[in-house]
């Protein structure tokens, strides 16, 4: 469970009632797309042959631009999702990123989920004894891709949801 019980109005659009505009909408899925394009390897070592990871982050930034509806690009996430499931360890966590990267077009408060899952393949890869010191610095990377229209809100966001996102934001 990634999502609180209770919906954080700044990640909803302004248009259904919230606080979050357009353009910051798009730099959370930009950002959740590079957080899960940043582990992808650990799912395409494993599975070359499975573009559905990959196509859920590119689906992530064509919303971006313009080029898919918000469906295709949730539709996207799921499936990037689907290729997780027989999986385990990094490259299961991968491809989980990768599809919450690509439904942040959907629900904006998915962008931690991409990072989060982004943050456990690092974990998972690292060699013994060294997942929770390679988790820090893959939380640092991301928070230094973090654009400063969307730091606060982001980090913030991390601040209160660190506990059901496994406490991967203690960085």
């Amino acid at each position: 469970m990634i999502l609180p019980k209770v919906r954080d109005h700044r990640f909803v659009t302004i248009r259904r009632g919230g606080t979050l505009t357009d353009p910051d909408h798009q730099l959370l899925a930009l950002w959740a797309a590079s957080c899960a394009e940043h582990v992808l390897d650990l799912f395409e070592s494993v599975r070359p042959e499975d573009p559905r990871p990959r196509q859920a982050i590119e689906h992530a930034r064509a919303w971006v631009r313009g080029e898919v509806k918000m469906m295709q690009a949730r539709a996207a996430g799921g499936h990037a999702m689907g290729a997780a499931r027989d999986l385990r360890g990094a490259a299961r966590h991968a491809a989980y990123a990768a599809g919450q990267a690509g439904v942040v077009a959907h629900v904006a408060a998915h962008e931690l989920g991409a990072a989060a899952y982004a943050i456990k393949a690092v974990r998972a890869a690292a060699p013994e004894g060294e997942g929770e010191a390679a988790g820090r610095r893959e939380c640092r990377w991301q928070r230094d891709q973090l654009p400063e229209a969307i730091r606060a809100l982001v980090l913030d966001d991390q601040r209160l949801r660190n506990d059901i996102c496994w406490s991967v934001f203690d960085c």
